[in-house]
């Protein structure tokens, strides 16, 4: 079975934006937690354009080719002027999480109400391959209903103060268990497994 896993760009604070994120802004006043996608000569071999270090091109590239589809909280799928109709993975459809109406979905796109249901339609997209989650709220979700197989924190070394958290809060304690952390230039890569 395909597994569900989150990869995402983070404060050593834990946050995922910077203050005044949302449409048309981005990550706020934080674009320096997505420097180390440009910073390298190492082309990515999954996404067009981005040129990590070899550290972080292994990694990324690594997880990304892993990914048969995206769940995306709603806020995230907002603030990202809505993928453009499409995904922010160049492979993977995109299921949108929301508990109410949504605006603009397109046909590549599709809507579901409960992390659950979001999760199951990913898997179906996803053709065997893992799931990937996007935002703080939903990989919070995914955390609680007991869903998420493998974390991995691409650990920027700034503290943002202020901005959107990667962790909601949460019912109980989650062991991790490191499996592999990666240092590269302007970010460290933290890969977690979910001890179950």
């Amino acid at each position: 079975m395909s597994k569900v896993i989150s990869g995402l760009a983070v404060s050593v604070d834990g946050y995922i934006t910077g203050r005044d994120s949302g449409p048309d802004r981005g990550l706020g006043d934080a674009p320096m937690l997505f420097d180390w996608y440009f910073d390298g000569d190492t082309p990515s071999q999954v996404f067009d354009g981005f040129k990590l270090s070899a550290p972080s091109a292994r990694v990324f590239d690594a997880l990304a080719g892993r990914v048969g589809a995206i769940v995306a909280g709603h806020k995230t799928y907002d603030d990202s002027g809505h993928f453009g109709g499409g995904s922010p993975h160049p492979k993977a459809p995109l299921v949108v999480l929301s508990h109410g109406p949504v605006a603009q979905i397109s046909e590549r796109q599709k809507l579901a109400n409960t992390i659950e249901d979001a999760v199951a339609a990913a898997r179906e997209l996803a053709g065997g391959k893992d799931v990937g989650l996007m935002g703080g709220g939903t990989v919070t979700a995914a955390l609680r209903a007991g869903l998420v197989d493998e974390l991995v924190l691409h650990q920027v070394p700034i503290l943002l103060g202020g901005g959107r958290p990667f962790f909601q809060e949460l019912p109980e304690h989650i062991r991790l268990n490191l499996r592999e952390a990666v240092p590269a230039p302007g970010v460290t890569h933290l890969h977690y497994e979910i001890v179950r």
